[in-house]
């Protein structure tokens, strides 16, 4: 007991609160939550007891005291900076009085829900080296909680089991092969007693499962593979059996794993006793290079229904059959009892990648009804509800010498960022995407942990121009998100909010008739009937995590995390305006007539020193920008423009210029989690490469040069 408290006493922003919180956890365990209590949630509405609050994923809350008619009173309560500088991407859990969330590399805080007062925080010590195995940031997205355990995936694949009340780690147990390039950026969920997680890879070649672990002991209790694997070694369960039938040997597709990958979006119905799982992209992407002989490739991008018991298969939706395009079925589920034609029908929604909206019979896994939801799409005309089938357009299949442009790129027309669900309107409410890619397939991928394994020709995406206004401005134009209100019964758009930001934040549903959500720096509420915006607040940086919301006290508040980071901010190449770079991870918590205020900021302007003189000619920087492109526009992003996340190449400085070589190929800063190359670039080619961002650096700063001038 005494450590507890010593705990709370050394935490940088004590309140009293705080340790009368923890002292009351000696009469009754913290966070003791089980099924039954997730089941019940709606009678203690004041809590989010689970990812999406409850069981079935709405993201809504009957919490009413912020309203359409008060919401502009909104203020700052108390904010938490977290230390990072990394995507921010968790749903935190709110019970008992205490806050538990996740930052990046995993690292989990406790805080004090009244205050922001951290309670405890526990660091996994994730190697730095780690970071080059996730394609899309090194973010986390939530814990679980269970009969006072706290459960979080760690990026380097372990399962950890904590003390709610101290944080102390209880058991930890190794999910995947640590020799793969696997990693864990979902939440887990936990259901009959069984914790629930999956992975991420694909684009690294590895096989994708769903795994569940016994929540007292942490003892493997079942596992299901969502792609079939060495076609001479028996199958792990009957279903793949005949999954194999639908992916062609003359591929040898397991040999690069897959994919398949499990990596963020479950639900569960209790009373059909049926865990609902998504399954991700193949490994590669191109369908010719991952299964040359055709097949619907069995569970890639798929809905599939489990025995949460036992793992044993019940039925599959596949979204997206033989998917060429990395349009995954990862995105959030959720599940609704809606009437359709008189009827009444229990079903399950999702908005996946591919750019159509489902509403499919969660009992029997028959398709409903499915609509195009972002106008753009352009790889299938619409989806034959007699097969179920998209009907793909054929001016969009590309091939090894003929590159189409196509909607959505693989960042989707939705991506993890979770949508909502409001029974008062009877509306989703979808933070979509609208942004092109040109598909090429690329037949020489060469498959290797350090390579995206994709069979596309990287080479389509490169644009060599210097970022001039105009060049930004037509980016930007090309490059869009927005929320839009879904009518799932009708399938059609009801309102849509058009964004400046194509990679906006998750959603919130409340019975205050509104919808939260941020978007770029700021964090907002409009009304969840007509999509009024009604409040505003500068969060000083990019917010992409979903909101939840809470009561304490007689007290409603609104929780957000501020972050950004994730895939697009990664490699998009799309730089954020000069008010949205600032590195300031937070907890951001807000209630009615509070007036706190974050820390004045500097505006961080995107300075570009002198670069060295040019090297090299016209072939070694074309060859330098492929290289590039292959093995490094995945963190700092495309035609070396830097997202605001990872350092913008364009930015260094005249030391990391003298030790480029040594950072790329020999791994001096392998500590800061930028290893080593060489497995997979000579020296040449890090000559290359430099020669490259030098001239790419020489373009635009010629460019601020001028503008500073005028």
């Amino acid at each position: 007991m005494f450590k507890i408290i010593l705990q709370a006493f050394n935490s940088h922003r004590l309140v009293l609160a705080s340790i009368a919180l923890v002292l009351g956890g000696c009469s009754a365990p913290i966070a003791d939550i089980d099924g039954e209590r997730i089941q019940r949630a709606d009678s203690e509405p004041g809590a989010w007891l689970s990812h999406g609050r409850t069981y079935d994923e709405q993201r809504y809350s009957l919490l009413n005291q912020i309203n359409a008619d008060n919401v502009e009173d909104l203020g700052l309560a108390w904010y938490y900076d977290t230390g990072t500088n990394r995507g921010l991407e968790a749903s935190p859990i709110v019970v008992d009085g205490m806050m538990f969330a996740t930052g990046s590399w995993s690292v989990v805080f406790a805080l004090d829900a009244r205050t922001g007062g951290e309670i405890w925080r526990y660091d996994p010590e994730v190697d730095p080296a780690k970071g080059k195995d996730a394609c899309c940031d090194v973010v986390n997205r939530g814990v679980a909680a269970w009969r006072g355990k706290i459960y979080v995936g760690a990026l380097d694949g372990r399962l950890i089991a904590l003390d709610a009340a101290t944080g102390s780690e209880i058991w930890s147990v190794q999910t995947t092969d640590p020799d793969k390039a696997y990693t864990i950026t979902g939440a887990p969920r936990v259901v009959k007693g069984r914790v629930i997680i999956g992975n991420g890879g694909a684009e690294y070649g590895v096989r994708g499962y769903v795994s569940a672990y016994d929540a007292e002991t942490g003892k493997l209790d079942w596992r299901f593979y969502t792609v079939p694997g060495d076609p001479s070694e028996p199958f792990e369960q009957p279903i793949l059996e005949r999954a194999a039938e639908t992916w062609s040997d003359d591929g040898e597709y397991w040999k690069a794993g897959g994919g398949g990958t499990v990596w963020d979006s479950m639900a569960y119905d209790p009373e059909a006793d049926l865990l609902y799982i998504g399954v991700g992209n193949g490994s590669p992407w191109s369908r010719e290079e991952r299964s040359p002989g055709g097949g619907d490739n069995w569970f890639l991008s798929s809905i599939v229904a489990l025995r949460p018991d036992t793992g044993e298969y019940v039925w599959h939706y596949q979204t997206t059959p033989g998917d060429n395009w990395d349009y995954t079925a990862t995105q959030h589920i959720i599940l609704t009892d809606i009437t359709l034609d008189g009827s009444p029908r229990k079903v399950l929604m999702q908005a996946p990648k591919n750019g159509f909206f489902y509403v499919i019979d969660r009992l029997s896994g028959e398709l409903i009804s499915a609509g195009k939801y972002e106008p753009k799409v352009n790889w299938a005309t619409h989806i034959d509800m007699e097969t179920g089938r998209p009907v793909e357009n054929p001016d969009a299949q590309y091939t090894e010498d003929d590159a189409k442009l196509i909607y959505p790129a693989p960042y989707g027309a939705h991506n993890w960022q979770p949508m909502a669900y409001s029974p008062d309107t009877n509306l989703v409410y979808i933070p979509t995407m609208e942004i092109p890619f040109a598909y090429k397939r690329d037949s020489k991928t060469e498959y290797h942990r350090f390579n995206w394994n994709l069979g596309i020709d990287v080479a389509t995406q490169i644009i060599d121009a210097p970022q001039t206004p105009e060049v930004k401005k037509a980016t930007r134009a090309l490059v869009r998100g927005s929320v839009l209100a879904w009518d799932p019964v009708q399938q059609r758009e009801v309102w849509r909010i058009a964004q400046d930001h194509a990679w906006n934040g998750g959603l919130l549903a409340t019975a205050g008739n509104l919808i939260f959500q941020g978007s770029g720096g700021y964090f907002s509420a409009h009304r969840a009937d007509t999509g009024q915006k009604l409040w505003n607040f500068f969060a000083q940086t990019g917010i992409i995590a979903p909101p939840v919301t809470y009561e304490l006290d007689g007290q409603q508040y609104v929780t957000v995390l501020a972050g950004y980071g994730g895939a697009f901010a990664l490699a998009s190449g799309v730089e954020l305006p000069v008010s949205e770079h600032h590195k300031l991870g937070r907890v951001l918590t807000f209630r009615l007539g509070a007036s706190e205020e974050l820390p004045g900021v500097t505006a961080e302007m995107v300075a570009i020193p002198e670069p060295p003189d040019s090297r090299g000619g016209k072939d070694l920087i074309d060859s330098g920008s492929l290289l590039y492109h292959r093995h490094c526009s995945v963190c700092h992003g495309a035609n070396a423009v830097g997202g605001g996340v990872l350092g913008d190449l364009r930015t260094m400085d005249a030391k990391t210029h003298e030790l480029f070589q040594d950072i790329v190929f020999k791994g001096v800063y392998a500590a800061k989690g930028m290893v080593s190359f060489a497995p997979v670039m000579s020296e040449p080619d890090v000559e290359a490469v430099h020669a490259y961002i030098i001239y790419r650096a020489r373009q635009d700063y010629e460019i601020l040069k001028g503008e500073q001038q005028q």
